[in-house]
């Protein structure tokens, strides 16, 4: 007779929690209804020739009622997907 493996609940409650990313950017667009795509700008050093380099990434962001107009600094933070392309929201302004 097969035995079923049942999941150790207090395994569950002690597991570490998943820090979540933040990253602080401008608000490029809120065209979207409840969305803000937030550039972020990091730098990072060239391998080879060992010069900074700005790279900048494009997060689509929750932004609850558009509260945030383009042109503003804010922080964002990981969440659970919300849709295909979101997976942010903003935590406030800068």
């Amino acid at each position: 007779m097969e035995k079923k493996h049942t999941l150790n609940q207090h395994a569950i409650q002690d597991a570490p929690l998943k820090k979540r990313k933040r990253f602080s950017g401008t608000v490029v667009s809120s065209a979207m209804k409840d969305t803000a795509v937030v550039s972020v700008t990091r730098y990072v050093k060239h391998p080879k020739y060992r010069k900074y380099v700005r790279h900048s990434k494009r997060y689509k962001t929750h932004d609850q009622g558009n509260t945030h107009p383009v042109g503003s600094n804010v922080v964002i933070e990981e969440t659970r997907p919300i849709s295909k392309d979101k997976t942010f929201r903003i935590v406030s302004a800068v």
